[in-house]
């Protein structure tokens, strides 16, 4: 079930507060907090808000939110708290249990297959093992096993079936034949964005915006939309915004600002450690 707007904020605060509390961005927030008490400019009697100031100044304050984007752009929708784990990560009852089914088929096929090959599947290597698995670490992608003795877990047309096969039990289109049996062999009822809606969400796309590297539009010269756009692009970085960053890249991303645009984006380093 789902919870009301309200309800719905704190519940997504509060999980992303705690996840953020074990991050090394807590820890480095905390030290830099420790470090501006001894400034001049913090005064004892309004010292949180000073403290505030200090980190928005010093660039922190940008940090947490970019951390902060970075949390909520792969955050669930809030669901009630008695909810269990198997609700949350798929709320349809009838979605899981073709789920369970289809991986209770692909156990049995993988656990015959080891068997027939005396391969164990949850045995920890040997030490000496282990030594020689890290000693050629990244030696392993030139390593070519011979696979031939492993077959596949399951056959395309197997899963294609079972997806073929899902019905919702809720849903009643009658047994008359429409013009909806023929759109395609997969008849899950799930909603969907019309149109419209498409077109508000890709909006980026439109003849008449710009793309970097697609010449649609006749009346800017691609060229100068390109160094406009890296220019932008440029002062994205600068700025360390990490939902700029991803809002300019709808747009295209320059071959140049790649790395640092994605880095930003995803609130990692690309800078060896």
């Amino acid at each position: 079930a789902m919870l009301d707007p309200d309800s719905g904020l704190s519940l997504t605060i509060a999980r992303i507060v705690q996840r953020l509390k074990g991050s090394s961005l807590h820890s480095q927030l905390e030290r830099q907090a420790r470090v501006s008490l001894h400034k001049p400019e913090i005064k004892l009697e309004s010292l949180k808000e000073d403290i505030k100031d200090f980190l928005k100044t010093s660039g922190w304050e940008k940090k947490l939110q970019n951390a902060v984007y970075s949390e909520l752009n792969v955050f669930p929708s809030p669901c009630h708290p008695a909810a269990p784990p198997e609700h949350m990560k798929e709320p349809l009852a009838y979605m899981r249990k073709a789920q369970g089914s289809w991986e209770k088929r692909i156990l049995k096929s993988l656990n015959s297959m080891c068997t027939e090959l005396s391969i164990p599947l949850a045995q920890k290597r040997p030490i000496s093992e282990q030594k020689e698995l890290l000693n050629k670490w990244n030696e392993m992608g030139t390593d070519e096993p011979d696979l031939s003795l492993f077959r596949p877990v399951y056959a395309p047309k197997d899963f294609l079936e079972v997806l073929m096969n899902l019905r919702n039990p809720n849903y009643e289109n009658g047994e008359q034949p429409s013009f909806r049996n023929h759109l395609g062999l997969i008849q899950v009822p799930l909603k969907v964005k019309d149109i419209p809606e498409l077109k508000e969400d890709f909006s980026e796309l439109g003849l008449n915006i710009g793309q970097l590297g697609i010449d649609d539009s006749a009346q800017v010269p691609p060229e100068f939309f390109e160094n406009e756009h890296v220019r932008v692009g440029q002062k994205v970085l600068a700025e360390q915004d990490s939902a700029a960053a991803q809002q300019y890249v709808r747009q295209g991303c320059p071959t140049a600002l790649r790395a640092d645009l994605w880095a930003l984006i995803l609130n990692i380093s690309n800078q060896p450690e």
